[in-house]
């Protein structure tokens, strides 16, 4: 069935709460809240963090700008994508940037054209191959999910702003992309989550992401979270290749239940708050918030009041 556009809009939505409450839920379980041992035990238990309230993160204070764009322009025009990424910075420094971002946003605010030049300076002149373009990008998958190709532009032009090493616009493409899938199945079943991840894999540019996607749709479905993360990587490197694989493949395995998706991912630790809201924001593009228990997102951080009043 072809999503309609009401289809899409509700799933881009959903997409960006999945990923705020993913963010939120994983940023608990780094050492400066819980010791590593003491997190695994507790995730392998399935105990909520009593805590309260859950920040999100820089994750979703850039999904916020790409949804914001994406859904007033109905594409994305990288120089107001990148005057918002540089604005939210500004107004909010302090939700775990990157030391990329630190560089670059405070000159795109001075100056948003400017990304064109600034961006490809990033790291001796490679340009980002982080993961930051990914972590924020299901919404924007979401919402163009009847055209896959369309998917896969829109989120080449979504990390370029900010991320100018093909592996980080790649990564972006692959979490668009399995969004996107994710959006088209609201009404149906869910894909099978090996094939899920053959399909991003194929539609994804080649290189190091691609091949840990191929990797990921191998694995054993009986395969334990934290010996995947061990396979694929957990972005304890923070690179989109040692982050993309991972996510994705708990996010495949789980796409009828975002908590377990959740549960699933935080197993693997390392940089846990992206890669639960890349499972986040990718589950959440089909099954919405409706069976996370309401403990849960009552403890996550609101997001701003004009994302429901659009």
């Amino acid at each position: 069935m072809q999503p309609t556009a009401a289809t899409s809009a509700d799933a881009a939505l959903d997409a960006l709460e999945g990923l705020a409450l993913g963010d939120a839920f994983g940023e608990r379980w780094f050492p400066l809240f819980r010791p590593a041992r003491q997190a695994f035990d507790e995730i392998r238990e399935r105990r909520m963090p009593e805590e309260s309230p859950w920040h999100w993160t820089d994750d979703t204070a850039m999904a916020l700008s790409v949804h914001r764009v994406v859904t007033l322009h109905d594409a994305v025009h990288q120089e107001q994508l990148a005057e918002a990424f540089a604005a939210t910075y500004l107004a909010d420094a302090y939700r775990g940037y990157g030391h990329g971002m630190h560089q670059l946003l405070p000159r795109l605010a001075a100056e948003p054209s400017g990304w064109r030049t600034e961006t490809r300076r990033l790291f001796g002149g490679e340009g980002s191959l982080g993961n930051g373009a990914a972590m924020r990008v299901a919404p924007l998958g979401a919402w163009f999910c009847a055209d896959l190709e369309e998917v896969a532009e829109q989120a080449a032009f979504s990390a370029e702003v900010t991320h100018a090493h093909p592996e980080g616009v790649a990564g972006a493409v692959a979490v668009a992309l399995a969004a996107a899938l994710a959006a088209r199945s609201r009404s149906g079943p869910a894909p099978h989550g090996p094939e899920l991840l053959r399909e991003v894999a194929g539609r994804t540019p080649a290189g190091a992401i691609r091949d840990g996607l191929r990797r990921a749709a191998e694995l054993p479905a009986d395969t334990e979270p934290w010996h995947a993360a061990d396979l694929l990587g957990n972005g304890q490197r923070i690179r989109a290749s040692d982050t993309v694989p991972f996510a994705l493949w708990s996010a495949a395995h789980h796409l009828d239940s975002l908590t377990d998706a959740l549960w699933t991912t935080a197993e693997g630790l390392g940089d846990v708050d992206t890669t639960c809201a890349i499972t986040g924001g990718t589950v959440a593009a089909r099954t919405g918030l409706a069976e996370v228990p309401s403990a849960w997102t009552e403890r996550r951080e609101p997001l701003p009041a004009w994302v429901h009043e659009g």
